[in-house]
């Protein structure tokens, strides 16, 4: 289990993975995206598009591949698209270095629309002699602006988050599709959240031009500073930029 400090902080990682595919070289490299994450140092890592069973993708089940290239042993995997056996699947994934306590898929699909959902875990964390629970969801969210919107709406309408207390840390991030910047202030601030001041461009990776990652948090969190790698690695490893989020935790209790 992660121990951290009396003054605990926690570095957690968000990233649409591409399926382990260059966004500009098209070259399947799970090792690269390993070493992209490797480099940040994450406790906790939100994935989006990560496949498995694709033969294109070298039939490798991409969650685990990571996983234990990053010696982290906690995990949970939900597919979202089912193509073939050649295009395989591919879904949200979690990788902690602490225990995930539970796991669950929240569905965000919409009628006539591509399969979406957010993945939630609920981790324990030991913080000096005390412990603390931290709920995190990674999403990734469609591609109209409508359907964003409702698909935020339900995530908090329903549960965990819907009877969470307000005082639980908390987080929402992943791969909005967020293309004008405003979902989470017309939505998640309104829940109680709070993201950065400024929002930060993730793609396209190699020259970035839109905010489609977002990073919010709730509760007793504070989100201390939030960038991007600006490594080769991270601009050629997939077609989105990796969110590296500093998190401050309030203390444990004994």
């Amino acid at each position: 289990m992660l121990s951290l400090s009396p003054e605990p902080t926690l570095r957690i990682v968000s990233w649409n993975v591409h399926k382990c595919t260059g966004g500009l070289d098209r070259r399947h490299d799970p090792a690269r995206t390993a070493a992209v994450l490797a480099a940040a140092a994450p406790d906790v890592i939100l994935l989006q598009e990560v496949a498995q069973n694709a033969r294109w993708y070298g039939s490798c089940r991409q969650v685990d591949v990571l996983g234990d290239a990053l010696g982290m042993p906690h995990r949970s995997y939900f597919v979202n698209v089912r193509f073939g056996p050649r295009r395989g699947e591919y879904g949200n994934a979690i990788l902690s270095r602490s225990p995930i306590l539970r796991t669950s898929n929240v569905d965000l699909t919409l009628p006539g629309k591509k399969p979406r959902s957010g993945l939630h875990a609920e981790l324990r964390l030991e913080v000096g002699t005390g412990t603390r629970t931290l709920h995190v969801f990674a999403l990734h969210l469609g591609l109209g602006e409508r359907e964003r919107r409702a698909q935020l709406q339900q995530l908090l309408a329903v549960e965990p988050l819907r009877g969470m207390h307000a005082a639980t840390p908390c987080v929402v991030a992943g791969d909005f599709n967020d293309v004008w910047g405003t979902l989470g202030k017309l939505h998640l601030e309104p829940a109680g959240f709070r993201g950065p001041a400024r929002s930060v461009r993730t793609f396209p990776a190699w020259a970035p031009v839109r905010a489609l990652d977002s990073f919010y948090v709730r509760g007793d969190l504070e989100l201390v500073h939030l960038a991007f790698p600006r490594s080769k690695g991270a601009r050629t490893a997939s077609d989105h930029l990796p969110l590296v989020a500093d998190l401050r935790l309030g203390a444990a209790v004994s």
